[in-house]
């Protein structure tokens, strides 16, 4: 059964994507890949093997997560962090391949 998980999980955490046979480990959020326009939530590598040379990578959204099989490493620093940065994220978009908010317009 798929969960709508809302906020972003902690790195670390091990999550099952539908129709995909590997599990992942989260390494990263809020991400871009190389020569890629579009922001994800999530960037991971395969469970138990790990990171290997880099093109193992995967880029997904929190939609995308058909289960959570462990949740990550969680301490004051952390949910500081997701509260006072994640959770306040405005609009983004890619840039010169870096993610920056998107400029409101003076009207």
């Amino acid at each position: 059964m798929k969960e709508n998980y809302k906020g972003l999980l902690p790195i670390g955490s091990v999550i099952r994507i539908e129709g995909i046979e590997q599990d992942l480990v989260v390494c990263g959020r809020i991400v871009c890949a190389q020569d890629d326009e579009r922001i994800y939530d999530y960037v991971g590598f395969p469970y138990p093997e790990g990171m290997g040379r880099g093109d193992d990578l995967l880029f997904f959204d929190r939609e995308d997560i058909a289960q959570v099989l462990f949740i990550g490493f969680q301490d004051e620093v952390e949910l500081i962090y997701r509260n006072e940065v994640l959770d306040q994220l405005g609009a983004l978009t890619v840039e010169d391949g870096e993610i920056v908010p998107v400029a409101e317009e003076e009207g």
